[in-house]
């Protein structure tokens, strides 16, 4: 298997890549324990240093094949702004004081939170870059 970086190509060690295959075992997701256990791994795998070719082949492999799975399970895109930042806030463990000063007062906050007040985009964007996704989450088109 030759993997194509920059303008040399890259020839995997096959009994590397074939124990890594049988130890991982690779396949479709279909569940979320699957995800869960693939996520695992892909976490295992980003805490290494300088992985070696054939970790990295894995590795894309898993987040071909989570992103596949979350893609098809997740629809974040039809969630409104305010679902997501209450997903979000839920996911962190992030209380509505963590917000104050990033969106504004407790008041504003509080209304945000509770869906009384819609979030601006000056409010998307300090979202965007507190939580680290894309500011484009908290928009309602």
């Amino acid at each position: 298997m030759i993997q194509e970086v920059g303008e040399m190509p890259l020839t995997l060690n096959k009994l590397e890549y074939g124990a890594l295959l049988a130890d991982i075992q690779p396949r479709i997701i279909t569940t979320e324990a699957e995800n869960d256990r693939a996520l695992s791994i892909v976490e295992s795998l980003l805490s290494e240093q300088n992985l070696s070719p054939e970790k990295e082949q894995i590795l894309r492999l898993l987040v071909s094949l989570i992103e596949t799975f979350e893609d098809e399970h997740y629809q974040l895109a039809s969630s409104t702004p305010h679902s997501i930042l209450l997903h979000l806030m839920e996911e962190r463990e992030i209380r509505q004081t963590d917000l104050v000063g990033i969106i504004g007062s407790r008041g504003v906050v509080s209304e945000v939170v509770n869906g009384k007040r819609a979030i601006s985009k000056s409010q998307a964007k300090a979202l965007g870059k507190f939580f680290h996704v894309d500011p484009s989450l908290f928009i309602s088109f």
